[in-house]
């Protein structure tokens, strides 16, 4: 049944499948509204909540870690410039999917949020590749940040023993490490998953300051030529051009904020508590990533040596961390609080993907949705979908034993595959928008794409049309480099394979689609409705 015909679904008015407090709450309405049955436990209240979307940008610690390969196209002027521009682009991207959040606060998304906006003539076509290019983002940014996790602790430990020799299975090993205790947090410890993410919040404001005081006080500073020094080194026809293809790497640093919406079924008033943790995580993170970036480039020292020592260590803040503190053992104690932060993120990354893909099998678009969407009877959580996840993660890793490169492009694929999905929800929300969208009204028993409302949370009237524009035309320029060599002359080691993973997977996006898809998905089913 597709979510357009209102053709008489079941009603659903057994108070959650008999809740203890006999009535539905304003929550299971909303979803129900949306045809969806209340199923996961909420959880996450508004701090919870936040604390899972703070840690999984990780800004301040990602910025660092991704900051090289801008650092070779843009130099540390890019670098700072470029952090400026895509923060504003990624607060007027987080704006529309706030909106859209309120609007419709499902664990789906993105793929759901299409089905509701788009044309009839597309609609289940357009949601049906939009999942699964969301899915592809959500699982290569799972995969890159367990990989980040290992390559980072094998640099840590290379300070400490420069006899030492990195090899790409102890990286793979290492990253696997983490992907199981991140798999432990998300089933055995899924009680304390909420509480988890608020302590970490906690965490991420404290190390924040636990990094960035010893770096300022003990570093050497440079000047304030670091805003106006330019790099090509990727031998780029300008200097602009090298800068637009230095850009994506910092987007990483800023890209899944839209994590908490996949939590959203299990967030306490999603309708508002959603949006409003969007809006001050990215504000939150982008305001402590600025003060991180901008105490790390003058701390940088001479940039040649830098990314020197960076082809050594693997990343260029290992040496500005060596070479501020001056000691091995305090430069590896700002490393592992990095680390241990950077593993928490692979938390909520976990449990953001796994309900995504939990969602999108409910709708019948994966294969085996059946098994795929079964939830643990005693959790009620959707424990398939999390090995998955973690399989995939695995899976994805063995990739580095033939070719590092090859895996670290997949960083740029979660960009690529996140992006396309922004681009098709903000675009299809502009054309709504204009068209014209009606105001809230929680007595509509049952939202569908003919009768489109607002949620609690918008932006108003022109002002929020002109930053749907903005950020449909950011969100394509940054799509656009995303797939771009780092170098104008491309080997085996300097391609962007992102572009041929991508691509594949689309490609078997549609294939599925032409041979199953168009049979066993309709769009976001209705479930229930209210009485």
């Amino acid at each position: 049944m597709e979510l357009d015909t209102l053709a008489k679904p079941k009603a659903y008015s057994s108070a959650v499948e008999e809740g203890q407090n006999g009535s539905t709450t304003r929550d299971d309405r909303d979803l129900m509204r949306l045809g969806k049955k209340p199923v996961l436990k909420r959880n996450f209240g508004f701090m919870q909540i936040l604390g899972f979307s703070c840690t999984v940008l990780v800004t301040w610690e990602g910025i660092l870690q991704v900051s090289t390969p801008s650092l070779l196209n843009g130099g540390p002027a890019g670098v700072f410039w470029g952090y400026l521009l895509i923060w504003i682009g990624s607060i007027s991207i987080y704006t529309c999917l706030s909106e859209l959040a309120s609007m419709m606060p499902t664990a789906g998304g993105q793929y759901h949020w299409v089905a509701m906006l788009s044309p009839p003539s597309c609609r289940k076509f357009l949601s049906y590749i939009t999942g699964w290019v969301t899915l592809i983002g959500w699982q290569a940014t799972t995969a890159s940040s367990a990989y980040l996790a290992g390559t980072i602790l094998q640099s840590t430990i290379l300070m400490l023993d420069t006899s030492y020799s990195p090899k790409p299975y102890q990286s793979m090993l290492l990253g696997w490490s983490v992907v199981l205790f991140a798999v432990v947090i998300n089933t055995v410890g899924s009680k304390t998953l909420a509480h988890f993410e608020g302590l970490i919040l906690i965490i991420h404001v404290l190390g924040f300051f636990a990094i960035l005081i010893p770096l300022v006080y003990l570093s050497d500073h440079g000047d304030a030529s670091i805003f106006t020094t330019f790099v090509n080194s990727g031998g780029w026809s300008t200097e602009a051009l090298s800068f637009m293809v230095g850009l994506p790497s910092s987007v990483f640093a800023l890209v899944g904020v839209d994590s908490c919406v996949h939590m959203a079924e299990e967030v306490k008033n999603a309708s508002k508590v959603v949006p409003r943790a969007i809006q001050i995580s990215v504000l939150l993170n982008g305001t402590l990533g600025l003060a991180m970036l901008v105490a790390y480039l003058f701390c940088l020292g001479n940039l040649d040596t830098v990314l020197e020592q960076s082809a050594t260590l693997g990343y260029a803040y290992l040496y500005v961390f060596l070479q501020g503190t001056g000691s091995p053992a305090g430069a590896v104690t700002m490393a592992m609080i990095m680390w241990v932060l950077g593993v928490c993120c692979l938390v909520g990354l976990m449990a953001a993907t796994s309900r995504q893909l939990w969602s999108f099998a409910r709708d019948n678009a994966v294969p085996f949705s059946n098994t795929v969407t079964k939830l643990h009877p005693r959790t009620l959580l959707p424990n398939n979908t999390i090995f998955i996840t973690a399989g995939v993660a695995i899976l994805l890793s063995f990739i580095n034993l033939g070719s590092a490169v090859a895996f670290a492009n997949i960083v740029n694929l979660s960009i690529g595959g996140l992006y396309a999905s922004y681009f098709i929800i903000c675009s299809l929300l502009l054309w709504r928008r204009i068209q014209g969208i009606k105001q809230y009204d929680p007595t509509t028993a049952l939202v569908g794409p003919d009768t489109l409302q607002w949620g609690p949370w918008k932006i108003p009237g022109a002002l929020g049309i002109a930053n749907n524009v903005f950020a449909c035309g950011y969100i394509l320029v940054m799509w656009f480099f995303s797939f771009w060599p780092s170098s104008v002359e491309v080997t085996a080691q300097s391609m962007n394979f992102s572009s041929v993973t991508f691509s594949g997977i689309v490609i078997f996006a549609i294939v599925w689609y032409l041979i199953r898809g168009r049979k066993s998905y309709v769009g976001p089913i209705v479930e229930v409705t209210p009485e």
